[in-house]
């Protein structure tokens, strides 16, 4: 049983909620957000804000905050082996609670299959709010190039 280490960013601004499914190996290392050089989250959410691609933490949390998006994952803690999200088993949701209650989240947009796939079984039936599943940015999809990622994703700039 893996138990997330990684805090939610948000602040009562945020209007726009990304969910991932649950961090990598090497964002739990890292103690942030989609740690993986080749993860694309980074350079597609700064790209769709034409601002320059974050590098620290600090920076990356910036960039969300000031662009009102707040990012968590949709799993508390599961069993996982590496980082492989087909072997996530005995999953408990994250109780999103904090962020709803705190901002005015206008839209929920959910970073890949396996995040919406968990979204939709424990998270949807209890706060009772679809989300809209956008293509992942993790390396293992690369049938996504930077351009279509870009331009799918550039609908959480809508809110």
């Amino acid at each position: 049983m893996v138990i997330h280490p990684i805090k939610p960013v948000y602040d009562k601004n945020s209007k726009i909620l990304i969910l991932g499914s649950f961090p990598s190996v090497k964002s739990r290392e890292e103690g942030f957000f989609y740690g993986h050089k080749q993860n694309r989250f980074w350079k597609v959410v700064s790209g769709i804000f034409e601002e320059e691609e974050p590098e620290s933490i600090e920076e990356k949390e910036s960039l969300l905050i000031r662009n009102k998006i707040a990012l968590w994952d949709v799993i508390q803690s599961c069993d996982i082996v590496g980082s492989s999200d087909s072997s996530i088993s005995n999953v408990v949701p994250n109780d999103l609670s904090i962020i709803l209650s705190t901002a005015d989240i206008k839209a929920i947009y959910v970073n890949g299959k396996t995040a919406h796939k968990y979204y939709k079984k424990y998270t949807e039936p209890v706060i009772m709010r679809s989300a809209i599943c956008l293509p992942s940015t993790s390396p293992a999809n690369a049938a996504w190039s930077m351009e279509k990622l870009l331009s799918a994703w550039k609908i959480i700039k809508k809110n």
